[in-house]
């Protein structure tokens, strides 16, 4: 059996490069370890109520018109539709600060400027030339690696001010510690600040399906349950991809969605020294809420994403114990514009975690943590958005190990590799990566990725 092109994992990237080569009616397999695709930012179960896992919002929202914008280049490269694709964009979203300072921002990049210039008087003439900069900035040119903070201190001179705009752009997308590169921050500023949050309608089930949907009429092929063991290799080429089931499938091509250092193991690497500078260090543990209709009377009810910080100072990083208290992320999963606000519905609390602690907790220790956890992460929500667990009518909590085990995110890390690929090219002539280590971010950037990998180094090659 043999593919012109073998995608691993069906996750977005990996699906929107699956759609991008079949319209071009080569052969093209996902292959997809679990049952159901999303990889991140799929779905689940539960007493009759379908859940999210991942998804809190989209970035890099924009308006059908604008056809510059990566949501509706996606969109044309992809095939689909954008004007019939209904958009649900962000009431406003906070960042939240120590108890002194709060910036508010919105899909309106008006907005944010003009928070900095009341909060920040003396600085925004200096936050408008960062602006400038950013907008000037090609993020994808490979130059040496830029501190973030380092050019921010240069620029703004505020280390409040500079905190208050990591915090989001790192919670949604940095996979390093303390600091980020420049070019890293340049694409989630766009995505974020510039472009805005937005949920796309219905759940994330029903955009999987219309991906899935313009796959499968485009001749491309997937298959679930059916996990990769590792790489035939024959002068510097992947010549076929050997599946855990025993089967062998011939290929031209290999685009990897499965995370870089999981893809180095299935190439037959096995030193440790040659996979750890790829293993990010950064996961979180998540807690759902599903909530009565009711409940909603006494909490915000035109705020989106709550993004917190309890200490003077945010440090991005792993903490010590199982999970790190200093800094969070509370997602009214409903409250975006359009949407019915009759029923039930969901509050989300995302914090840092550690990796080894959960890895390495017995089965009854890891069940004592995830209830001790959930209480304390609930017990600071609650702190800042007033008492909303009265009357609870599902509850759920993810670890680390739950984000490795149904992602297979090396040690759980959400973002992938400290070290970005950004041209996408692996050690093999035929081997490239996509997703999350490849280098953008967010779902449309996963997307795109998966999209720029088969343009540039396949598409032409045909």
């Amino acid at each position: 059996m043999s593919r012109t092109l073998v995608i691993i994992g069906a996750g977005l990237s990996g699906l929107a490069a699956g759609i991008r080569f079949a319209r071009f009616g080569q052969k093209v397999l996902i292959l997809e370890k679990h049952s159901v695709p999303g990889g991140l930012n799929s779905y689940y179960y539960r007493k009759g109520n379908l859940f999210e896992t991942g998804l809190h919002a989209m970035t890099n929202f924009a308006p059908a018109a604008d056809r510059h914008a990566p949501l509706n280049r996606l969109f044309r490269q992809l095939k689909l539709s954008r004007k019939k694709f209904t958009t649900h964009e962000q009431f406003i979203s906070e960042v939240l600060f120590s108890g002194r300072e709060k910036l508010c921002f919105s899909n309106d990049f008006e907005l944010l400027q003009s928070q900095v210039a009341e909060k920040f008087p003396h600085a925004i003439d200096r936050f408008v030339d960062l602006v400038n900069l950013i907008d000037a900035y090609d993020p994808f040119t490979p130059v040496p690696k830029i501190s973030t903070r380092e050019r921010l201190k240069s620029v703004l001179q505020d280390e409040l001010l500079i905190d208050m705009l990591l915090l989001p752009l790192m919670v949604y997308g940095n996979s390093e510690e303390h600091d980020m590169d420049f070019g890293q921050f340049v694409i989630l500023f766009r995505a974020i600040f510039q472009e805005g949050f937005f949920r796309p309608h219905g759940t994330i089930k029903d955009f999987l399906d219309m991906l899935l949907d313009q796959y499968r009429s485009l001749g491309g092929e997937i298959r679930f349950n059916a996990a990769v063991s590792h790489f035939d290799i024959s002068e510097n080429s992947i010549r076929s991809v050997h599946l855990a089931s025993g089967e062998d499938i011939e290929c031209e091509y290999v685009i990897s969605t499965a995370g870089y250092p999981l893809t180095l193991r299935f190439a037959g690497v096995s030193s440790e020294d040659e996979i750890s500078p790829y293993e990010g260090r950064m996961s979180f543990v998540e807690s759902l809420y599903l909530l009565p209709p009711e409940t909603r009377k006494s909490l915000p009810d035109d705020r989106t994403i709550l993004f917190y910080c309890r200490s003077d100072k945010f440090d991005y990083c792993r903490p010590d114990g199982p999970v790190g208290l200093d800094f969070g992320v509370i997602c009214f999963s409903d409250n975006f514009t359009g949407l019915d606000k009759s029923g039930r519905f969901q509050v989300r609390l995302t914090s840092p975690a550690n990796y080894d602690c959960w890895k390495q907790a017995s089965p009854s220790e890891y069940t004592s943590m995830k209830r001790e956890w959930s209480e304390r992460i609930g017990n600071i929500s609650s702190e800042i958005i007033g008492n909303y667990r009265e009357n609870i009518v599902y509850h759920d909590f993810f670890t680390p190990v739950t984000i490795e085990k149904f992602t297979g995110k090396a040690k759980g890390a959400v973002y992938g590799s400290p070290v970005k690929i950004k041209d996408g090219r692996s050690s093999y002539e035929n081997l490239f990566i996509a997703g999350t280590d490849q280098g953008y971010l967010g779902i449309v950037g996963a997307m795109l990725s998966g999209v720029t990998m088969v343009n540039h180094h396949i598409l032409e090659k045909i």
